[in-house]
């Protein structure tokens, strides 16, 4: 099963990624901005996700995310951990986190954490 002991190494093996404590939670920064929070009964994360695509989100697949009522005006969204399928799946949700939040030297830096970015290297 999927835990936060996963979500650490995954998040901290992500460019220029630090651990730092906040609202007593472990939440995990790329350039000094946080991009997951594991919140106190580590079941779930947070992560950034732009307001138009959680809805989305959301509605295909509420067994897997949702969003509490204090964060419903932000651009983040909860992830049960449970309901993932696999550690890819896991990752790739983290790194679309890492991504909205690395300033562009990072995703220059790194292509292959870009959607497409490998093939437009090699273009």
């Amino acid at each position: 099963m999927i835990d936060s002991d996963d979500v650490r190494r995954i998040a901290l093996s992500l460019p220029e990624t630090v651990e730092k404590e906040a609202w007593s939670m472990p939440t995990f920064r790329v350039a000094g901005k946080m991009y997951i929070t594991v919140p106190d009964d580590e079941t779930s994360v947070a992560v950034r996700c732009p307001r138009h695509e959680r809805a989305e989100l959301i509605a295909a697949e509420p067994e897997k995310f949702w969003v509490p009522p204090h964060e419903a005006s932000s651009a983040w969204v909860r992830v049960r951990l449970a309901a993932l399928e696999d550690l890819v799946e896991l990752r790739d949700i983290l790194v679309d986190s890492w991504r909205q939040a690395a300033p562009d030297r990072l995703l220059e830096a790194h292509p292959a954490l870009v959607p497409g970015g490998a093939e437009r290297q090699e273009a």
